[in-house]
């Protein structure tokens, strides 16, 4: 770890010349990209107007969601009371959504323990 320190050093070192030489550029140009999202006059009560307004319109989404997972879930108890009906390409989707799925739940549990794969540092 020790050995790593000066070369870790260094690129921080790299990363802040190239911030202080191309940031402010950056910052400015991206500004201007994204003006259409830019609130006037850029106040903390206009900021805080509009967290509110993000809150209460997912809150208000919520029963939306809702409904669209209970038809969702219905439609599954359908094509399972229905499987022998079930086409082998929908099978095939299934099967890729569960490994999906459970690819998903490795990389979580990898970035649970820092991003190692054996959950020890070396």
């Amino acid at each position: 770890m020790a050995s790593k320190l000066p070369i870790v050093k260094a690129k921080a070192v790299e990363a802040s010349k190239f911030l202080t030489k191309h940031g402010c550029a950056y910052y400015k140009q991206m500004l201007e990209q994204n003006k259409q999202y830019i609130q006037e006059p850029p106040t903390v009560g206009k900021c805080q107007h509009l967290a509110k307004q993000v809150f209460y319109t997912r809150l208000a989404s919520i029963p939306g969601r809702y409904q669209a997972f209970w038809r969702e879930l219905d439609d599954v108890k359908n094509l399972w009371k229905h499987r022998r009906e079930l086409k082998i390409e929908d099978a095939g989707i299934a099967a890729l959504f569960g490994l999906e799925c459970f690819a998903w739940f490795c990389a979580g549990e990898i970035a649970g323990r820092g991003f190692t794969i054996s959950g020890y540092y070396f």
